[in-house]
């Protein structure tokens, strides 16, 4: 019985240090896998032979095998990848937005400024045609300055419309890859099996869907429950969710679960990015230079209705850009000059020829405070200075937020990752115990020999 028990427990070492090379190997095959978490044997003392009043041990034996995970390190991860996602969509978006804002001979600064210089020389000489074709000319150049940041930016909301379909159906994908390694994992887990690759297959996708769109993952009965952070489920168990869009009546696309608008739910995440320059950095930006555009116009249209013509007539309700709306709303878009004929051009402030008058206050409100105590150049100034500090900020939070997350994988590549010192280790520790258990083996069986001889 001795014999049996030492036999039974040599045996079950020697076939857990089989599985240990097993892990070893199957650990060093996939050192440079990403996503992939080390292996590690689970193992438990052998059931002992009791007989009264002696007990014999039968060694150990492998309970199972599990993989190596931080699950608070990987919710910290899949939380900073979110962030990330956020911050690299709405850089991108308001780096495109300072792109349209870059100083050049048809910005909207410049065409002000050029304006405004054309009035200056048209009161040098109140009745040169010339001069006064240069000044529609230059207002002309305004309002197209104004339309062509309006369609930017217009255009932009759409591209980002697109952006969003695109969205959606990534994570449409991702989440139905996660539901059935649920299954799969559950099935293993509830055996007692190791469903390591399986989970690693699961959290990359997690990774990449956190990504996309703010998530909350939930554990449950060996599986998890995918949600967004407002509650809206994504994956629950075998079953995924499906995300949809829909454009309303203006063609601004909305984001929709189970027929259900979750658009201004959703807040990180790639899809966040997109949506707050979408329908929050954009539109403000729009609604200043519409701030603008109808400030500039009335302003000049107050002048130029208050002076009189190259043939001294009043210009009573003869406006040199056509009246904006009175709520301002699409002003940039729409602006447009209201005369075409040089002569209408109000310069004289009481009829007579030669009189300047009226082109001198008109200049003057170059340097008057036209909109919110600015004029309308420092006004324009301090928009592209804020999309420039907006980019400017959400760069550096972007840089700080990829540095934490690089930390934190690397936390993680040293948790779970493989070490080649450490597999090379165990490996040449497993050896010295296969070969120790091999001479036992080999001792006891000379011993017996020996006995067996001596009987007979």
């Amino acid at each position: 019985m001795i014999n049996t028990s030492i036999t039974e427990a040599l045996g079950r070492f020697l076939d857990v240090d089989v599985a240990r090379y097993k892990l070893v190997s199957t650990n060093l095959a996939n050192v440079d896998t990403p996503g992939y978490s080390r292996q590690v044997p689970i193992l438990e003392t052998g059931d002992p032979i009791v007989l009264d009043p002696l007990n014999f041990g039968t060694g150990v034996r492998l309970r199972t095998s599990e993989s190596i995970r931080n699950p608070i390190l990987e919710s910290q991860i899949q939380q900073e990848t979110q962030t990330q996602g956020e911050l690299s969509a709405l850089v991108s978006a308001l780096a495109q937005t300072q792109s349209n804002f870059t100083s050049t001979a048809g910005d909207i600064g410049t065409a002000i400024s050029k304006f405004f210089d054309s009035i200056n020389q048209l009161s040098t000489s109140p009745s040169d045609l010339s001069l006064r074709r240069n000044v529609l000319t230059a207002a002309g150049n305004v309002a197209t300055a104004f339309n062509l940041a309006s369609g930017h930016l217009i255009a932009q909301r759409t591209n980002l419309g697109q952006g969003i379909e695109q969205a959606v159906g990534e994570i449409n994908q991702l989440t139905q890859q996660i539901a059935p390694l649920n299954g799969e994992i559950a099935i293993l887990e509830n055996a007692g099996e190791n469903a390591g690759t399986f989970l690693d297959q699961r959290t990359q996708l997690v990774d990449r869907l956190s990504s996309l769109i703010d998530v909350s993952v939930i554990p449950s009965d060996n599986t998890i429950t995918l949600t967004t952070a407002s509650g809206t489920a994504l994956v629950a168990g075998q079953q995924s969710f499906a995300l949809s869009t829909g454009s309303d009546v203006s063609g601004v696309q909305h984001i929709f679960a189970q027929n259900n608008d979750i658009t201004t739910t959703i807040i990180s995440g790639q899809l966040g990015g997109i949506l707050a320059a979408r329908d929050q950095q954009i539109p403000g930006i729009a609604n200043q230079l519409d701030i603008l555009a109808a400030g500039l116009a009335n302003a000049v249209n107050q002048v130029q209705t208050s002076g009189y013509d190259l043939n001294g007539n009043p210009t009573t309700g003869m406006n040199l850009f056509n009246p904006p709306p009175a709520s301002v709303d699409g002003a940039a878009a729409t602006l447009t000059l209201a005369i075409s004929d040089p002569a209408l051009i109000a310069a004289s402030a009481d009829g007579t020829t030669g009189s300047n008058g009226n082109a001198e206050a008109m200049y003057a409100l170059r340097k008057q405070a036209l909109i919110a105590g600015q004029s309308a150049a420092e006004y324009y100034s301090t928009i592209v200075f804020n999309i420039g500090n907006s980019v400017a900020n959400s760069t550096a939070q972007q840089e700080a937020s990829n540095l934490v997350l690089q930390q934190l994988n690397n936390q993680r590549s040293a948790v779970s990752g493989v070490s080649l010192d450490e597999e090379a280790a165990n490996l040449m520790r497993f050896q010295q115990a296969y070969a120790a258990s091999a001479k036992v083996i080999a001792a006891i069986s000379s011993l017996m020999e020996v006995v067996i001889n001596m009987k007979s």
